[in-house]
């Protein structure tokens, strides 16, 4: 079986280690003996959506933002399709808040895709620091690191997750990220799937029975190191873990 992994603008969005999480994607695909393809979608090429089983959208400054808006209104209505079809996704951070309706920047409004019913506005403080949340998902504790000035609204929307430890979405602590069929916002850099192999093979395990049919199961891994790695970081913050 092969996944292909389209890597959304990695030229205008690569923030804080983001395409890590591509290399994770492709890497856990050939642990198991399967193909992975990596398609760098650059910025103003034509995209087949056809095609992606997984789309991975990372980190982008506010200028990276702006800029990408035109091209963004160009695959508008095909990335919404492909979404509403099933088709995965991963947006981190800026793409987080490109995933919605706009993003207020001081004077400027930057409009996004309108896929979800959420919005972001900037404010003075940023939100720095390392985050635990709990998501029902997930057995493990989903750790990340956060730096954003954007305050993200997500409304009636589902959350990724309740903040354990950190800001979240709006800086007051209450909840992180968002999930919408097989898409997964957050504002988690770190990369997010290196230490969250939960979440890397949630995304996976989407992509390849939306390919080749429900009856698809992923070989199990050890995880030994990734398990340990999250592990660390949520009792070097006091948290307790969740499940095993």
């Amino acid at each position: 079986m092969k996944v292909t992994i389209g890597h959304l603008y990695p030229d205008l969005f690569n923030l804080y280690g983001d395409s890590g999480n591509v290399q994770c994607l492709k890497q856990r695909l050939v642990w198991r003996d399967m193909e992975a393809e990596v398609c760098p979608l650059c910025a103003g090429d034509e995209i087949d959506f056809g095609k992606l089983d997984i789309l991975v959208w990372g980190g982008g400054s506010d200028k990276g933002q702006a800029l990408a808006v035109d091209y963004l209104r160009q695959i508008r209505q095909d990335f919404k399709d492909y979404v509403e079809d099933g088709g995965v996704v991963l947006a981190i951070c800026g793409a987080f808040q490109l995933l919605g309706k706009y993003y207020q920047a001081g004077e400027d409004r930057i409009e996004g895709l309108d896929i979800l019913d959420i919005h972001t506005e900037r404010c003075d403080e940023r939100l720095v620091g390392n985050v635990v949340l709990e998501s029902p998902l997930f057995g493990t504790p989903v750790v990340g690191f956060e730096n954003h000035a954007g305050r993200t609204v997500i409304g009636d929307c589902t959350p990724l997750g309740k903040v354990l430890y950190g800001r979240g979405n709006t800086g007051d602590g209450g909840y992180e990220g968002v999930v919408y069929k097989n898409v997964i916002g957050s504002y988690l850099h770190g990369p997010l799937l290196p230490k969250n192999p939960e979440v890397c093979d949630w995304l996976l395990e989407r992509a390849l029975r939306r390919r080749y049919g429900e009856d698809v199961e992923l070989k199990e891994l050890s995880d030994e190191a990734e398990l340990r790695a999250n592990r660390n970081m949520a009792e070097r913050l006091g948290v307790g873990k969740k499940g095993r």
